[in-house]
């Protein structure tokens, strides 16, 4: 006897943008929080997102420092740099710049255009000139990356001239609720229907969300079970066999050159 599973996962709109509900049911009772608290810690923590990761400011060079005629001390604008969110199409580490001049509020959207890198929320402000003599000149540098991740985890770290290291937020999703509600089924009335509140930055759907940590957990679970290994080893058969086929291919493409070079006048016969 298997453990019933559930039949109707069913995606609403939330109250506000980039926030959807997720209602899944009927789950199995108990099955509703199980599910959901494995939902909800892979989607926090394990989506790739995009976010600055390090600043060069013209006539900066440390975080404690400030800009004439910037309201902001560079600490704070860097505070306001990290909630750049960032669609990135690229693996690589990509370089966006600011160049600012005169009396302005600096907003996200001031950030030249990359072929690479979409900004989503171009009305953030990340500053305010206060004077026309005042200028703002920075090199952003932005990745992919994976849940929050702080200077001391950080593996490759620049060791150049005013290069100003941040930690990085890379998580795409703000906030998972979970609720869980009783649902009749049958005589039964302690089966569950399990509601999941997403709220995203708006670099991925609630649904794209909910659908990627499903695929995460289920290839963690399959590495724990022989089905897995079993999997592995049908995909290395594969690639042997397509290999197998391509040598096969080649082979039957020279066979007509040398027939070819065989070919010529037939010899005489002595009778």
């Amino acid at each position: 006897m298997q453990i019933a599973l559930p039949k109707k996962v069913e995606f609403q709109k939330g109250d506000g943008p980039n926030q959807g509900n997720i209602i899944i049911e009927p789950c199995y009772p108990g099955y509703g929080i199980t599910l959901g608290n494995s939902l909800r810690r892979v989607m926090l923590s394990s989506l790739y997102g995009g976010a600055p990761v390090g600043v060069k400011i013209k006539g900066v060079d440390h975080e404690f420092m400030s800009l004439p005629h910037l309201k902001e001390d560079i600490l704070e604008f860097i505070m306001n740099l990290k909630q750049l969110r960032l669609k990135i199409h690229t693996d690589e580490t990509e370089k966006i710049e600011l160049a600012v001049h005169g009396k302005k509020v600096v907003k996200a959207s001031d950030i030249k255009k990359n072929s690479n890198i979409e900004i989503i929320n171009s009305d953030l402000v990340l500053g305010e000139i206060t004077d026309m003599a005042g200028s703002l000149e920075a090199e952003i540098f932005v990745r992919k990356g994976m849940g929050y991740e702080t200077l001391e985890s950080r593996e490759e770290k620049s060791s150049e001239i005013g290069y100003i290291e941040m930690d990085s937020i890379f998580s795409p999703v703000y906030n998972v609720g979970i609720k869980v509600d009783n649902v009749r089924v049958g005589k039964m009335t302690n089966w569950e229907k399990l509601i999941l509140d997403v709220k995203t930055d708006g670099t991925i759907s609630p649904e794209e969300a909910f659908e990627k940590s499903v695929e995460i957990l289920i290839n963690q679970f399959n590495a724990l079970v022989k089905g897995g290994e079993i999997e592995a080893k049908e995909e290395v058969e594969e690639e042997e066999k397509e290999k197998i086929e391509d040598k096969k291919e080649e082979d039957s493409e020279e066979a007509p050159t040398e027939e070819k070079k065989k070919r010529g006048r037939p010899k005489k016969v002595e009778s």
